[in-house]
């Protein structure tokens, strides 16, 4: 697909920081920007935590603007080297703990790195003079909603699980310093991505995995919790433009309008492998299992998307159904991405959560 870009503004950056560009979204993020625009430097801050994987990165990896540096966010002393070596003009701000299951067993590593990390980057640009600071979010801070309604930029946080809640406190200190110290901030609340390199433990590639191997489909509860789902290339096309064409201080709420039940998209899941395995939907179907819901499980999001659409004329792309084919297609074809990422702290994840292993 052929995307259209936002070109920065005449006093756009000459380096732009991307913490956590190993991950999922984070690397989808650079591996087409880095592209785009040759001549910013795109400087990749990461950790490489169980879920950041510099196999990721392999259309930038070789590029002369894309550099790499390991360091934990936490470590006050390692940002701010970073910051005086490169000295970024804008900062995009990805890097999070952002599994609510881990959350739950280990809070301490969450808040830990979601809010002392982002209060790091915070400080390390204010006191050196960041031109631009982006915070991306996510919609689960708002809690969890009923059958009607969306969530919006004015809508309160109510946030259930230690994940959502330090995401809600690291998004309150982003508004802090743009209200205290004048950072230029944008933030952006993000549903559901999915996508190609998403880590196995989330929902879509697990189920993947899990059908074309013909192993248990765990499904919280009764599977009726229902997310509003976005590829991960039109979110990152609505940071960019944010980023580029948003205003000081400014939240946008940000998603694919795709509402579908969890137990809904296993039945898709399995329905799409079948297909390319040559298989009976029913069969792999079988393999679903019902488990014990998590605690404090919202039952539904999703968010209103006119703010980005009037003000900044961003939309999704691409169709559910066309970027669902393309996520099933991806993992069923890149099986070693998949083992790279299959290593010890995974497999005694899924053994701690699910009681298997993948």
């Amino acid at each position: 697909m052929t995307r259209s870009w936002a070109q920065p503004p005449s006093d756009g950056p000459s380096t732009v920081l991307v913490t956590g560009g190993a991950g999922f979204i984070g690397s989808a993020f650079l591996n087409l920007l880095a592209v785009e625009f040759p001549d910013i430097a795109w400087v990749n801050l990461d950790k490489l935590t169980y879920a950041g994987n510099p196999l990721n990165l392999s259309a930038v990896a070789n590029r002369s603007n894309y550099y790499f540096e390991r360091v934990d966010l936490a470590e006050a002393d390692a940002v701010f080297d970073v910051f005086e070596r490169h000295r970024p003009d804008w900062v995009v701000h990805f890097a999070a703990e952002t599994h609510v299951d881990r959350s739950i067993q280990d809070p301490k590593t969450t808040l830990d790195a979601n809010i002392t990390g982002t209060f790091n980057l915070l400080e390390a640009s204010r006191l050196l003079g960041v031109k631009l600071f982006h915070q991306v979010g996510t919609d689960e801070v708002f809690g969890s909603l009923g059958p009607e309604g969306r969530f919006c930029e004015i809508t309160p946080y109510d946030p259930s699980s230690p994940y959502s809640a330090s995401k809600a406190a690291s998004d309150h200190l982003v508004r802090s310093w743009q209200r205290t110290y004048g950072l230029n901030t944008r933030l952006t609340n993000c549903t559901n991505n999915y996508g190609p390199r998403q880590f196995p433990e989330k929902l879509m590639p697990l189920m993947i995995l899990n059908a074309a191997a013909g192993k248990d489909l765990p499904v919280y509860g009764d599977g009726s919790n229902i997310r509003d789902w976005l590829f991960v290339e039109d979110h990152c096309e609505a940071i960019w433009l944010a980023a580029c064409k948003g205003g000081v201080g400014e939240t946008y709420t940000v998603g694919g309008n795709t509402e579908v039940p969890n137990l809904q998209i296993v039945h898709l899941i399995c329905e799409e492998v079948a297909k390319r395995m040559g298989k009976d939907p029913a069969e792999i179907k079988k393999q679903i299992k019902f488990v014990t819901d998590r605690p404090g499980h919202d039952w539904r999001y999703a968010v209103d998307t006119s703010k980005i659409q009037k003000k900044l004329g961003w939309q999704p792309r691409m169709s559910f159904q066309e970027g669902l084919a393309a996520t099933v297609d991806w993992y069923l074809a890149n099986g070693a991405w998949v083992e790279s990422v299959r290593s010890g702290d995974y497999l005694k994840w899924m053994q701690l959560q699910y009681g298997s292993k993948p």
